[in-house]
């Protein structure tokens, strides 16, 4: 049997590539893990595709680093698939591994995906320290502003509302207008 399996990271990004060619190798069944980074140590569908293959099975992936989250884990992944008599088939790596040199290949190309996530993290810090020191503000926007917060600290501190009140009137939730003030407190301290 042919077990295939797919992955996106993001929501947003979309699975009918890797459907539409592991449905065209004739995989008897996709498992499919969408939102879910490469890195995550937890992969529900990963783990179910590997649990349901049995010996002369064939796990089939579009491309490795849908699979794999490091070198280590490529190479565990395949131990474990060579102990059980599984082969393994990558569509666009045009990988092998039922001969040494398929293995050797397979634990390149997994080094090379490990590079290239360790760069891409590296880069992202290194964008994100350049625009902090240009003074850009990273992340989501606040949903209470200075004012707000000083406001509510009057009134909440004054007795004159409690905080739950605040939050509804600014349309937070009481915990978000609580975070607020004890991050000004830290600020002023």
């Amino acid at each position: 049997m042919k077990i295939g399996y797919a992955r996106v990271s993001t929501v947003d990004q979309n699975l009918d590539l890797q459907i539409d060619a592991l449905t065209e190798v004739e995989c008897d069944c996709i498992y499919q893990d969408e939102g879910i980074s490469a890195v995550a140590s937890e992969r529900p569908e990963f783990s179910a595709a590997l649990a349901s293959l049995e010996q002369g099975d064939t796990l089939v992936i579009w491309k490795m680093d849908r699979a794999f989250r490091s070198l280590f884990h490529a190479l565990k992944v395949l131990e474990d698939l060579e102990r059980r008599g599984v082969e393994f088939q990558s569509l666009t790596d045009q990988i092998d591994t039922t001969t040494a040199m398929g293995r050797f290949v397979y634990q390149l190309r997994n080094a090379f995906s490990e590079l290239e996530r360790a760069l891409i993290s590296e880069r992202t810090k290194a964008g994100m320290a350049a625009a902090r020191a240009r003074g850009a503000v990273l992340g989501r926007p606040r949903k209470l502003s200075g004012e707000q917060i000083d406001h509510a600290r009057r009134e909440v501190d004054s007795g004159r509302q409690t905080i739950s009140h605040m939050a509804r009137l600014f349309s937070v939730a009481p915990l978000t207008l609580s975070r607020a003030l004890k991050r000004c407190e830290r600020v002023e301290k």
